[in-house]
Order: C-alpha cells, then sequence, then structure tokens
C-alpha cells in the first residue's frame, strides 16, 4: 500500500514529500474544499430551476441538462483523464482543473446574462470535466498520502466532501440568486475552490506521483480495465450510485403527490437523505481501517444489507416520522459504501495505475448516476411509484449478491 513515504517529488525544485500529520490533514482539508465548490456549483442550478426557464425560455428537460451535463461529462471523460494521471502529476492536474472551473464559472455567468442556453451548456461541459479532475486526482493523492491502516478513512473523508457541496448549493444559490441575480450562482461556488487549493498545493509537496514506479504503459493501463477485480467493485459503485440518485430524485416528488406535502416540506426531509453522509461516508471508512482491520467487503455487504429493504419498502410507509425515518437509514447504508468503494478499488492494483482505476470507477458510478434518474421517471410514468422503488430494491438485491463474490484488497 502507498503511503506519504512511498510518494516522490514533484520535481527537482520542489524538494522532499511533506509527510507530517499536521501536512496530511490539509492536505485532505485542501482537497475536500474543492470538492465542495465543485459540488455547490454543480447542483445550485437545480434550486433556482424556475429563474433559469423563466430567463432562457427552455423546458424542465433542458433545465434539467444543465445540472445533468456534467455528470455524462464525468462519465465520458473519467478513464482519459484517469489514465492522464497516472502519466503525469495529480498535483499539477489539480491546479490546472481549478484553473478550467474558474473559467467555467464565468462563461457560465456570461452565457446567462446574454440568455444563451447553448453556451450555458458548454460552460457546464467544461466545469464537469474540471469535477473528474479534481475529484479523481483528490482520491489519488489523498489516499497516497495517508498510511494502509488509515487509507480508507482518509478518502471516504474526502468522498464526504460531496454531499456538504450539494447541500451548500442547495441552500445558498436562491440567496446568492435573490442578491446578484441568478447568473451569479456559477462563479460564486467556483472562486470557493480557490481556498481549497491554497491549502491544497502547499501541503501537498511531493505527492503528486507514486514514486519507485516506471511510467505505466498503455497495456498496464488497460490490464486495470479489464481486471475482473475492479469490475466487480465498479458493479458495486454502480448499484449504490444508481439507488443514492434514485431516491434522491425521486422522494419529492413521492412526499408531494403521494402524501400531500408541501414542497418546501418535502424538500427539507428529502436533503436529510444526501445529509447523512457527511456521517455515512467517513464511518465506511472507519469501520473498514478499524473494525474489520482493513477488510472492505464487510462494509460494502452491510451498506446494500440495510439499504434494499429501506429502499423497496418505502412508498409502503405511513406517516411523516416513519418516513424520515426510513430516509435516514437509506441514506447512511447507501452511502456507507459510496467512499469506501473509492479506496478499495485503487487497493486492488499497483500503486503506479491507481489513478485509472478510481477513474474507472468515477464512470462506471457515475454512469449509474445519470441513468437512474431518467430510468425511474420513464418506470414511475408507466406504472407507479411502488413499482419504482421495488425495482430500485432489486438493484440493492443485485449489490449484496455481487459484495458477496467481492475480493478483498
Amino acid at each position: 500500500m502507498s503511503t506519504t513515504d512511498a510518494t516522490s517529488d514533484d520535481g527537482p525544485s520542489e524538494g522532499p514529500a511533506v509527510s507530517s500529520e499536521r501536512a496530511r490533514w490539509g492536505l485532505l482539508l485542501g482537497a475536500s474544499v474543492m470538492s465542495v465548490s465543485l459540488g455547490a456549483y454543480e447542483l445550485a442550478p437545480a434550486s433556482v430551476t424556475t429563474l433559469i426557464r423563466q430567463s432562457l425560455d427552455i423546458g424542465p428537460s433542458a433545465a434539467g441538462l444543465i445540472v445533468s451535463v456534467m455528470f455524462g461529462t464525468a462519465v465520458v471523460a473519467s478513464i482519459p483523464v484517469g489514465v492522464v494521471l497516472d502519466r503525469t502529476n495529480s498535483r499539477h492536474a489539480v491546479a490546472v482543473a481549478v484553473g478550467l472551473l474558474l473559467v467555467a464559472g464565468l462563461w457560465g455567468w456570461y452565457a446567462a446574462t446574454i440568455e444563451s442556453f447553448a453556451l450555458v451548456l458548454a460552460s457546464r461541459v467544461l466545469g464537469g470535466l474540471a469535477y473528474v479532475v479534481v475529484w479523481n486526482a483528490g482520491i489519488d493523492v489523498v489516499g497516497r498520502s495517508f498510511e494502509a491502516e488509515r487509507q480508507a478513512t482518509a478518502v471516504a473523508t474526502f468522498t464526504a466532501s460531496g454531499p456538504v457541496g450539494f447541500a451548500v448549493g442547495q441552500a445558498a444559490a436562491p440567496l446568492v440568486a435573490e442578491t446578484f441575480g441568478w447568473p451569479a450562482v456559477f462563479p460564486v461556488f467556483t472562486a470557493l475552490s480557490l481556498v481549497g487549493l491554497a491549502l491544497f498545493w502547499p501541503t501537498s509537496r511531493g505527492s503528486g506521483r507514486a514514486s519507485d514506479t516506471p511510467t505505466p504503459t498503455f497495456a498496464d493501463l488497460s490490464r486495470v480495465v479489464t481486471d475482473r477485480r475492479v469490475w466487480l467493485v465498479g458493479v458495486l459503485g454502480f448499484l449504490g450510485y444508481s439507488l443514492y440518485l434514485f431516491v434522491n430524485s425521486w422522494a419529492p416528488s413521492y412526499l408531494t403527490d403521494e402524501l400531500g406535502l408541501t414542497l418546501v416540506a418535502s424538500g427539507a426531509l428529502s436533503a436529510l437523505f444526501p445529509a447523512v453522509g457527511v456521517l455515512s461516508r467517513i464511518s465506511g471508512g472507519v469501520l473498514s481501517d478499524r473494525l474489520f482491520g482493513g477488510r472492505r467487503r464487510p462494509v460494502v455487504l452491510a451498506s446494500f444489507v440495510l439499504a434494499t429493504p429501506a429502499v423497496a419498502a418505502f412508498t409502503s410507509l405511513r406517516g411523516v416520522p416513519v418516513v424520515v425515518a426510513a430516509l435516514l437509514v437509506a441514506g447512511f447504508a447507501i452511502q456507507l459504501c459510496l467512499g469506501l468503494v473509492f479506496a478499495y478499488v485503487r487497493e486492488l492494483v499497483e500503486p503506479a495505475v491507481a489513478a485509472t482505476a478510481v477513474a474507472f470507477l468515477t464512470s462506471i458510478g457515475l454512469a449509474g448516476a445519470f441513468l437512474a434518474p431518467i430510468v425511474g421517471g420513464a418506470l414511475i410514468d408507466a406504472t407507479n411509484y411502488g413499482t419504482a422503488f421495488l425495482g430500485a430494491g432489486a438493484l440493492g438485491l443485485v449489490g449484496i449478491a455481487v459484495a458477496w463474490f467481492a475480493p478483498e484488497p
């Protein structure tokens, strides 16, 4: 397993890798702040959809595309990005990605002020590319900067920045729009990434690449994406993200349409589902490292075992307190594995190609995030909410089966 001591210098002028405990946590904090910025930028348009539709004169599907296009970009770009990261310096790539993110934010603001839907969408594609670079490189650098017995905890803590960013974007975007106009939601949240980069850059010195390993050949990289063990963990990521985005997307509508709650109430209750992930994702790493001695499979298996009945039975529940409890259980259980799988997959391959393994998992996982809301919506239109949630529960059963046969690193 790679640690900070097993990292190389970033270059002749950069000196030795920073290996102090304070530097490790500074690195983790900086990477997490950048990820929070990206998550907020990604989801912010969802909270001002009404304003976007009125300004750009577009329908709900086109407005939804402004958010989902970032997922689609990440699915397509993740593996090529991972290949590049394994053949270059992840630390430098993060700095370039933050620059691209700032450009995307300003571009989106300009496109929105001239009311050009096409240019807004193009700016979000650039933002999606920046997102996948920071996400993959962040996991790569954080993973190698902590010793083996704390690696899953560190990586899971980094991934907890995702739901934090979603919550920040969802809560703050209406306030930003009210004060500065809705186009400001693009640059405001991207600016936060500069704070993260300022923390990350000095503390990540020497952690950009794995040491004592040759530059991976394309044959090495191709072995990663054809490795059966990597594919098994990729399927687990796909199923986990499918459940996560399905519930995120359709629980609010169910609470409004079927239980008669107001939009404000259903939104507030549904926000509990991703919010509990801050605790859950960190807990997944801690449990794996401390309770199970570095084994990953028991935690992933428990995640699907707990989540499956909570999701499948969701529409049969009555009473707001019971529904809230189900959302908390489902949110905690599903996200228990969403941070852990990224530490899991990089441990199945050689350090020199760990970024490619992470990128592969990101691509497969976000494919599930992209498809699940669409398929779920089609199923609800064709049948009803109960059938759709039962279908999601069936995905959980598949997750249990796959986790049962998943390898240990």
